[in-house]
């Protein structure tokens, strides 16, 4: 079992964003100390539901702040990106951490980053089999060419090549770095599972769903011709909240006076491209929803909760959401227990 956190860098109100950030590398660090797997860092632009712009920049930092710890996106949002941009930052990441980055990539959203960053309405609904297959094909290459009216370019080399990592004992170690993608829909599944991909899925579903989608998964990506082995051993990942508390209650009540002040304020700030309507969630029943999927209480309970989702769907790797709180010592509490009290409880 692989447990890490996921970090929004969220601003809850009445918080500026250096709070928020000055929380995510803080949970970062308390996260290291307390033996957890890994750190996943979400990207987005323009709203305080997460004050992060740059899911590789702050994961740069972060892998320079710590020795031991993955440091995975979570995501960064393709059709904002270059995929030659994005690849050159991963492939530098992963060759000079140790091959600690993971790069996590997704479709994101009809938000106005698209006609900001000019990927247009064409990159999210269009675009993104595209810009991944430019992605792979630079972080796997030496010399790349781009094809396509939005990407087209002629053959360049890779530099630096992401599969020149070199290993304890100077020699090169094969491979670039851990590509996943986010998945909401039988198409996207079906993308990852044919590039032999692992998915990262949300925290608002449920364990029947996500072992839905990792059937899925299996069977396309076998009727692609990756191996049964392959196919067994795919690192999917299962995001979530984590709330660790002496009595359930009380989790759930942190939780529920905090979170949805700051889904609120974070998701009315959305902006369509297009001014398509949207249908925001009930930020407290989305909230109680939350704890009632995810593990939020006390540690045997917590436990038992990744295990549960472990058995029903396969999953083994886990990005828990541990800043609901909003409150930095509560939440560097929040993560030393879920190391030191309900990992132990894992292995």
């Amino acid at each position: 079992m692989r447990v890490g956190t996921f970090v929004l860098a969220a601003q809850f109100p009445g918080q500026g964003p250096g709070e928020a950030l000055h929380r995510a590398i803080r949970s970062t660090e308390v996260a290291e100390e307390s033996g957890l797997d890994s750190v996943w860092l979400a990207e987005h632009h323009f709203v305080p539901y997460g004050v992060c712009p740059s899911a590789v920049t702050l994961a740069a930092l972060l892998l320079g702040r710590t020795r031991r710890i993955r440091v995975g996106t979570a995501v960064s949002v393709l059709p904002n990106h270059h995929p030659v941009a994005l690849g050159e930052q991963a492939a530098l990441l992963h060759l000079t951490s140790g091959g600690r980055f993971t790069l996590g990539v997704g479709r994101g959203g009809p938000w106005v980053d698209l006609e900001v960053f000019g990927g247009g309405l064409e990159a999210y609904e269009k675009g993104f089999p595209a810009s991944l297959e430019l992605l792979l094909d630079w972080l796997a290459g030496s010399r790349v060419s781009g094809k396509g009216e939005r990407y087209g370019f002629r053959e360049v080399a890779v530099v630096p090549r992401a599969d020149e990592l070199l290993g304890p004992d100077g020699g090169e170690s094969p491979g670039g770095p851990e590509v996943v993608v986010a998945c909401t829909s039988p198409k996207t599944v079906r993308l990852a599972a044919e590039n032999g991909l692992p998915m990262l899925l949300g925290m608002h579903c449920g364990d029947e769903e996500k072992a839905e989608m990792v059937a899925l998964w299996r069977s396309a990506a076998l009727a692609a011709g990756r191996s049964p082995e392959s196919v067994r051993e795919a690192g999917h990942v299962s995001a979530g909240v984590a709330q660790i508390a002496d009595r359930r209650q009380d989790g759930v009540e942190t939780l529920v006076k905090t979170m949805p002040g700051w889904l609120r304020q974070g998701l009315d700030a959305h902006v369509t491209v297009d001014g398509r309507h949207r249908v925001m969630r009930d930020p407290v029943a989305y909230t109680e929803l939350l704890c009632g999927l995810h593990p939020v209480g006390p540690p045997r309970l917590a436990a038992d909760r990744l295990a549960a989702t472990a058995e029903r769907t396969g999953i083994t790797r886990f990005a828990l959401l541990v800043e609901g709180s909003g409150d930095l010592a509560a939440t560097k509490e929040n993560v030393a227990r879920l190391g030191t009290e309900v990992l132990p409880l894992l292995t």
